[in-house]
């Protein structure tokens, strides 16, 4: 199911005088997460293409079924109904790519992305560029530099630091509980390796794979809505 805490295999090359790191079995399962992703968009996609006066099949109902748990459970959180049109592609997809990823521990052998804080931390960091970037195009950027010091001027270090916490926070919440679950499943494997691993395993990879995704793409929404309503 997993790898031993705290052994890794680390790719490093050197490019141009830079040293860059790689851990090699999280960027594995990046990736593979990454092409199940796409690959069920496009078995997705594929419900889209029947005629209205069909019988619906078990594709359209099911992707019907998923985008009305993502409008009424996610992006209803946007003040916005126009905001949360256009952000509807990028909320899913976030969403999907999370639970995959929690999920894929499940699987013996394999081993959660999520729980590298890297990972985590890049997830972070693309809603905070993305929540940033909506507000300066929508507020304009005069409106958007005088929200750092409202409701006063002296309050603009404290502002900014807020901002910057918000990504740290995010990334940390998400990798602790996916990476707590993961030491918790290998540490009781090693006192009582009969079935309770197993039962942990599904637990944290079902249970708290899919709160975990919620929470996390909900605060996407939270973080980008204040950054464009407030």
């Amino acid at each position: 199911m997993l790898e031993p805490l705290g052994e890794k295999l680390i790719l490093t090359l050197y490019i141009g005088g830079v040293r860059f790191s790689f851990d090699v079995i999280a960027t594995i399962m990046l990736w593979l997460v990454i092409l199940v992703t796409v690959a069920l968009a496009l078995v997705l996609r594929r419900g889209l293409s029947q005629k209205v006066e069909e019988k619906p099949t078990r594709i359209q109902a099911a992707l019907e079924a998923l985008i009305d748990l993502i409008e009424s459970q996610l992006t209803a959180g946007f003040a916005s109904a126009r905001l949360a049109r256009r952000l509807f592609p990028f909320i899913a997809t976030l969403f999907l790519f999370l639970l995959l990823s929690n999920w894929l521990s499940i699987i013996p052998l394999f081993f959660s992305p999520t729980a590298n804080f890297n990972i985590t931390l890049g997830l972070a960091l693309l809603v905070f560029v993305l929540s940033h970037w909506f507000a300066i195009r929508i507020k304009g950027p005069k409106q958007y530099f005088k929200g750092f010091i409202e409701p006063y001027p002296f309050l603009l270090p404290i502002n900014i630091i807020g901002e910057l916490a918000k990504p740290l926070s995010h990334s940390f919440r998400l990798f602790g509980n996916i990476f707590g679950g993961i030491a918790l499943v290998y540490i009781v494997s090693n006192l009582i390796p009969v079935f309770m691993p197993l039962l942990l395993n599904f637990f944290f990879g079902l249970f708290v794979g899919l709160i975990q995704a919620f929470v996390f793409t909900l605060l996407a929404v939270a973080y980008i809505n204040i950054a464009v309503e407030g």
